[in-house]
């Protein structure tokens, strides 16, 4: 049986093959391996400045260098994947790529300096960090701002909609839809804010984080400051002191923080889901489509049903490589590389998420005629009101006669407020405003 969407085990690579395919650059196999040559080329690239014999390095050949990563394609990919059968090693399959390709372009003289002093870690270390920050510049942030500014745009356009709360489950003082929508809106611009500083990570310092074997090759050179303008070079932030690998504080500070959002948009789908069940939402049919293999009538809220699904499983993957991943025995151990290969994972689960998002707001037809409906049928929501201006007033005990009103076993209705209002002891002017005050325009500020 061959690997393809309807054969692959996880759903990220059968089912959900094509919404992701974006991720691919960078999180397969053959992105890991061109952000490594990447990394490996701009190294020696930066070595030549800094070495005596690479004084003669071809300066000229710079661009055709780099086109080694730029032009890198899955028959590179493949090369890479023969040369790891014997190596059983696939940082050393890819600077052994790199060599052969040195050798192609009249480089050989060159070659020995490929990954010169380094260890797999400095590589890997490097180029995980980097496709990280790449991904989440290129794919992630822009597809987070089309759903921030999808909110706000329904923030203002529902802004002057009356609505009913409703806290622990119950009717509360009435708030306004727009409002509601943004609160979400402004909660996601703050933790994006927050993504946005946490800086991205490398680790590049030899085999136990010392630079030994560049020291020992050429002692009068600064190598911490070489290690820390070549992560510049790249934009990242070189991380020191470290062991043999980068410590991932940073990358699960990160990954706490794309679980924050992620916990933002479960929110917001599960509100969603009850507004739709209230009816608060009605849903575009689409021709075709069908809503319940038993029942032809249910048209059901499964965008924001898959958003919060795949969620709620990214947000696990995230717990867990915050947690794992800064850990690590004595000087190293391999416990990171196998985890390091799954950071798509979660990161592809909430891109799927973020596609539901957006196509379930694509679908949503406001329902006045149900939200007005449920306004009119709780005007007990406007004793917090009426109690709030009796006390201004002066009026004895005011909340717990609203107490009593509004706890009888009588449903409390716009007439039986109004005869509660004329039987107290105040001014008729205070009476008078008192009955403006209405479940629909008692929606704060």
């Amino acid at each position: 049986m061959q690997l393809n969407p309807l054969t692959a085990i996880s759903p990220v690579d059968g089912r959900y093959f094509e919404a992701v395919k974006p991720l691919s650059p960078y999180f397969s196999e053959f992105g890991l391996m061109r952000y490594r040559v990447q990394v490996e080329i701009e190294y020696l690239i930066s070595l030549s400045g800094a070495i005596t014999e690479l004084e003669d390095f071809p300066v000229h050949k710079i661009n055709d260098i780099r086109k080694i990563y730029k032009n890198f394609t899955e028959a590179h990919a493949t090369e890479i994947k023969e040369i790891e059968k014997i190596t059983n090693h696939d940082v050393k399959a890819v600077e052994y790529f790199i060599k052969k390709e040195f050798e192609k372009l009249k480089l050989d003289s060159f070659k020995e300096f490929v990954h010169f002093g380094l260890t797999s870690q400095d590589i890997n270390n490097t180029a995980i960090p980097l496709l990280l920050k790449e991904f989440l510049e290129r794919e992630y942030f822009s597809m987070v701002d089309v759903l921030v500014t999808r909110l706000n745009t329904m923030a203002i356009e529902w802004k002057d909609i009356p609505m009913l709360a409703h806290t622990h489950g119950q009717p509360a003082s009435p708030t306004r839809l727009g409002k509601e929508i943004m609160v979400f809106g402004a909660r996601l611009e703050k933790q994006l804010t927050q993504l946005k500083t946490v800086p991205h990570a490398a680790k590049f310092g030899g085999a136990t984080g010392n630079l030994n074997a560049h020291h020992i090759a050429y002692p009068t050179i600064d190598w911490n400051k070489f290690a820390d303008e070549f992560c510049h070079h790249l934009n990242l932030v070189r991380s020191y002191p470290t062991t043999q690998i980068e410590h991932y504080d940073n990358m699960a500070a990160l990954f706490d923080n794309l679980k924050r959002i992620n916990t933002i948009l479960i929110d917001f789908s599960r509100d969603m889901w009850q507004y739709i069940s209230m009816e608060y939402f009605k849903q575009k049919i689409k021709e075709g489509e069908v809503g319940s293999s038993a029942m032809p009538h249910k048209v059901n809220p499964i965008d924001f049903e898959n958003a919060e699904g795949n969620l709620g499983f990214a947000n696990a993957i995230f717990e867990y490589l915050s947690a794992k991943l800064p850990v690590s025995r004595l000087q190293r151990d391999l416990t990171d590389s196998t985890v390091l290969r799954n950071i798509g994972v979660p990161l592809a689960h909430t891109y799927i998420a973020l596609q539901s998002l957006l196509k379930g707001l694509s679908k949503l037809e406001l329902n006045e005629a149900a939200i007005h409906a449920d306004l009119d049928n709780n005007w007990a929501v406007v004793a917090e009101a009426i109690q709030t201006v009796l006390r201004k007033e002066g009026y004895p005990n005011p909340y717990e006669a609203l107490k009593a009103l509004t706890r009888k076993n009588e449903k409390i209705t716009k007439e039986s407020l109004a005869v509660f209002i004329d039987g107290l002891n105040v001014k008729d002017a205070v009476k008078e405003r008192l009955k403006g005050i209405t479940p629909f325009n008692y929606v704060g500020i």
